[in-house]
């Protein structure tokens, strides 16, 4: 884990003492479902409850002894057993049925806490499209003026894109959600499946349906691969308000404390380096997610390739995914918008983001639509080359403009308002 880019809450899942205190519930788990079925004494059972979950230094230090994690937490945790109760510790288990079943449970909870913070990034992106709805801009296609819009819809698009994610992250944590004890090679030969059933129920999770000794690792793919959509999503949202924040656009800034500094060189500056962040940490999120897609394909029933590679990305993924999404709701949250700015930019142009409005205006009168469009556009290129308003190019065409306010472009618009009404009803 990253510790700059992860949260308390986070971290605190994919610590090795968290993990070996989800192998200690599973092992008890499994031996109280072992016991109703009389194959495990009930005392055995107490004192493995009553035992201490193992320090991970402890467990580290046997590792080295027997280069085998599973077995050096067994090793450990049945010191502090009585022998007679320790040789019914792992009855009928193989290593990976501790080590994918907690990781189910992990991951689980960890899903949980990204799909809170994604649930509040769409709050707070409702919340402020809709307190900017009538907040007037340019829009702009291929970075070029276009019509007007408003800030308030564009935000809007990005609140209905994080909600898209929410859904394929709420798909993939019902899929990550599983577990096996099921034995070698996952076939049961030493292990009834109520055990599996038992333990997997305790712990909220569904069961591998055709186990090979392992979970099937496409299940964290998808949610690794719906992780970096996300961050996708944030990246989309960051980007835009980068490009907003620049010198000479400056129509949104970022929250600023009375302590910030933003050049070690150059005290003017207020760059945008929370949106920058989130940028790039959503290439890190893609990054993780093309890994977990190798680790696919095991051989025969299973290998070891995958685990070292999963030690990483999946603890980092979650941890920068929830970082990032988190900072992108106190981003947006805390962002100063400039509608004054936003208003001066749609007359910069003289009158050009009126031009569709003219070519309409020419078409309903009857004239042709190429000698229409030709002659509009005859007018904008003498604006945009000599600097004239478009109404004065117009003229000189014998043609006009209408008078017309920005509003004019936004007559049904609020049926988007609406959407966006009905989405933030999911807050309630």
């Amino acid at each position: 884990m990253i510790a700059r880019y992860t949260l308390p809450e986070m971290a605190d899942l994919f610590t090795d003492q968290s993990r070996y205190a989800t192998w200690v519930r599973i092992e008890i788990l499994a031996s109280q479902a072992q016991a109703r079925l009389g194959h495990v004494p009930q005392q055995a059972v107490q004192d493995m409850e009553a035992a201490p979950v193992p320090l991970a230094a402890r467990v580290a230090e046997l590792e080295k002894e027997r280069e085998h994690e599973v077995l050096a937490f067994l090793a450990a945790y049945c010191e502090n057993l009585p022998e007679d109760s320790a040789r019914w510790v792992h009855l009928g288990m193989t290593s990976y049925d501790l080590v994918d079943t907690a990781l189910g449970h992990t991951l689980a909870r960890a899903a949980d806490l990204l799909l809170a913070a994604a649930a509040r990034l769409r709050h707070v992106l409702a919340a402020r499209a809709l307190e900017h709805w009538d907040t007037v801009m340019v829009g702009r296609t291929h970075g070029v003026h276009a019509e007007p819009t408003t800030f308030g819809h564009k935000l809007g698009g990005y609140a209905f894109a994080v909600q898209r994610s929410v859904e394929r992250l709420a798909a993939a944590r019902e899929a990550i959600a599983v577990g096996t004890v099921s034995g070698s090679v996952g076939t049961y030969a030493l292990i009834d499946p109520l055990v599996e059933q038992s333990v997997c129920a305790a712990l909220g999770l569904g069961v591998e349906p055709a186990p090979s000794q392992v979970v099937a690792r496409d299940r964290h793919a998808q949610l690794l691969q719906a992780v970096a959509l996300l961050g996708a999503c944030v990246e989309q949202i960051a980007l835009e308000l980068r490009l907003l924040q620049r010198t000479e656009v400056r129509e949104v800034e970022e929250g600023r404390g009375a302590a910030y500094q933003g050049s070690s060189a150059m005290p003017h500056k207020r760059n945008p380096t929370t949106s920058e962040r989130l940028c790039g940490l959503a290439r890190l999120l893609r990054g993780y997610a093309d890994t977990a897609l190798e680790n696919v394909a095991l051989w025969h029933e299973r290998d070891l390739a995958h685990q070292c590679v999963e030690r990483v990305i999946l603890p980092d993924s979650l941890c920068v995914g929830h970082f990032q999404v988190t900072a992108a709701a106190d981003l947006v949250q805390e962002l100063t918008v400039h509608p004054d700015r936003m208003r001066a930019h749609i007359e910069q142009t003289g009158g050009l983001v009126h031009s569709s409005a003219v070519l309409a205006d020419l078409l309903g009168q009857g004239v042709e639509r190429e000698r229409a469009y030709r002659s509009v556009q005859a007018a904008a290129n003498r604006t945009i080359a000599t600097g004239e308003s478009f109404a004065a190019s117009l003229a000189g065409q014998g043609l006009r403009l209408p008078g017309l306010a920005p509003e004019r472009f936004l007559v049904n618009h609020d049926v988007i308002r609406d959407r966006l009404e009905n989405l933030r009803e999911l807050d309630s």
